[in-house]
């Protein structure tokens, strides 16, 4: 009877200590150099990659994966009331020591290092979109010989190394002053009633004599938008423009509540109080209604 059984056919596999050939490829990973590809037929797969970036790394890795202190956000970290606005708050009648630190603590008001206030610009997420730097006189009027900064421009300026091109591609988001209140005012006597003018030195002492309203500010007369008053849409906004000689900021703002209206439905008013009873001096002036509330 013939012999059944199967004898499987030698094959000689080649040595693992055979010396590669020298136009075996190298692969190079992007981020831990050259892999030993030898005896290898294709780069290697992702799940390589990582084993070998996890042997490289094992010997630190608890140090790399320890737990960090988390950082308080930026404006906590510089608010402040030592700044030369909040002194003149208090020196020039506007508020009293304990108003003063009340706003302080309210608009997150801050202090740069050479003085300056910053006004944080902060959204209802309690997100930062960017801080202006400005600087006041003793008698709390706008020190003009020294311009306003953006905290995003100081920024770019010292981590991009003056790098002007790259700089002016990165684009900054600004909203109201004082848009962060409006997440802490439900509930309050204040929710539904917005007033909104045009500098922030306006909005933190009017918030601290009137608080019936929640005060914000544009931080200027053509930083008002329609889109930077689409967090306030549920509630009821007055629009407090400055006054001056020929109309020029009321009918602006005018033109950008009637935007607001038909884009959000917003329950929106200008109100005329500056234009009807400021005299033509201070018209003149450009008063606000700071100003014209504490005849300044």
């Amino acid at each position: 009877m013939a012999d059944m059984s199967y004898v499987a056919p030698r094959v000689i596999l080649p040595s693992i200590t055979q010396p590669p050939s020298e136009a075996t490829p190298s692969y190079i990973c992007p981020l831990i150099g050259d892999l030993d590809m030898r005896g290898a037929s294709e780069p290697p797969t992702k799940i390589q990659q990582a084993m070998k970036l996890n042997d490289i790394l094992s010997p630190s890795i608890r140090q790399v994966l320890k737990p960090r202190r988390q950082e308080p956000p930026m404006w906590q970290q510089r608010q402040s009331a030592n700044s030369d606005f909040c002194r003149a708050l208090v020196s020039n009648g506007y508020m009293t020591e304990a108003q003063m630190q009340e706003a302080v603590c309210r608009y997150h008001l801050g202090y740069s290092r050479d003085g300056g206030v910053i006004f944080w610009q902060i959204d209802t997420l309690g997100q930062i979109c960017d801080g202006k730097i400005m600087y006041y006189r003793p008698d709390c009027h706008r020190d003009h010989e020294r311009h306003p900064q953006w905290v995003s421009n100081r920024l770019k300026r010292y981590y991009l190394k003056d790098d002007v091109e790259l700089i002016a591609s990165i684009p900054s988001y600004h909203c109201l002053f004082g848009t962060h209140l409006l997440s802490l005012a439900d509930g309050a006597d204040y929710a539904d009633k917005i007033a909104v003018v045009e500098a922030e030195k306006t909005a933190v002492i009017l918030g601290e004599h009137y608080p019936a309203y929640l005060w914000l500010a544009a931080g200027g007369l053509f930083e008002l938008t329609a889109e930077k008053l689409f967090p306030l849409r549920h509630h009821r906004i007055v629009l407090f423009p400055d006054t001056d000689p020929d109309l020029t900021a009321y009918t602006r703002w005018y033109e950008v509540a009637r935007e607001a209206r038909r884009l959000y439905g917003c329950n929106i008013t200008v109100s005329p109080l500056l234009e009807l009873n400021a005299t033509p001096e201070q018209k003149q002036r450009k008063i606000d209604l700071v100003d014209y509330l504490f005849k300044k």
